[in-house]
């Protein structure tokens, strides 16, 4: 399976992968820094804000123990561009034959999205295994991923999009789902503010969560 060794124990080591707009790049490292102080070193670095590039760079450089991927990622220049910044990992909304060409020649891992039946077959035949679920809350939620565990028995998913610490425990309880991401422990107002002490307590909490 395409799904790696690496990527796999990254997904596996935590219940939460807090999923990170940075607008300015200078809070990218003390934000990796505080979350990984919570259990939570892995991180997704989004590529919505100009600054998203130099954030991983920042992380990639400053911040060891995170584990720093990039996420939105739609195109295979994106991806190059994330790999060069020092991503580890790659996380794409959806998939694309051209982005499964790019990661089929990196060693970086690359986590696709879907969220249909055929977007799922798809991946399976390029030797998908882990498949992003996003937006899960918009696309149908807990109840949606739990009817896929039957007909696609060995595929685990990362659902992301409207997940919330109330709604967190019901997906990390199925048995098709390896962990989770989330954009509420890392809030906008707090990293603004430089609540680092803040974010290191929300991300304990979230390290504590169980999955199935």
């Amino acid at each position: 399976m395409i799904s790696s060794h690496r990527l796999r124990t990254v997904l596996e080591a935590q219940p939460v992968i807090p999923v990170l707009r940075i607008e300015r790049a200078e809070d990218a490292a003390p934000l990796a820094r505080a979350l990984a102080k919570g259990g939570l070193p892995a991180v997704e670095i989004t590529l919505r804000t100009p600054q998203a590039l130099e954030a991983i760079r920042r992380v990639a450089a400053e911040v060891p123990e995170a584990v720093v991927g990039a996420g939105t990622i739609l195109n295979p220049k994106h991806f190059a561009e994330a790999v060069a910044a020092g991503a580890t990992y790659i996380v794409s909304p959806g998939q694309t034959p051209a982005l499964f060409d790019a990661a089929a020649d990196s060693d970086v891992p690359l986590l696709p999205g879907a969220t249909t039946a055929t977007e799922i077959m798809l991946a399976a035949e390029r030797g998908y295994d882990i498949l992003k679920f996003f937006p899960a809350e918009q696309a149908g939620g807990a109840a949606f991923l739990k009817s896929l565990a039957s007909p696609f028995q060995g595929i685990r998913f990362c659902p992301t999009g409207g997940i919330t610490p109330s709604n967190a425990a019901t997906y990390l309880g199925l048995p098709n789902v390896v962990c989770v991401g989330g954009s509420w422990v890392a809030p906008d107002a707090l990293v603004a503010s430089g609540a680092w002490d803040q974010i290191t307590a929300l991300a304990t909490e979230a390290a504590k969560l169980k999955t199935a």
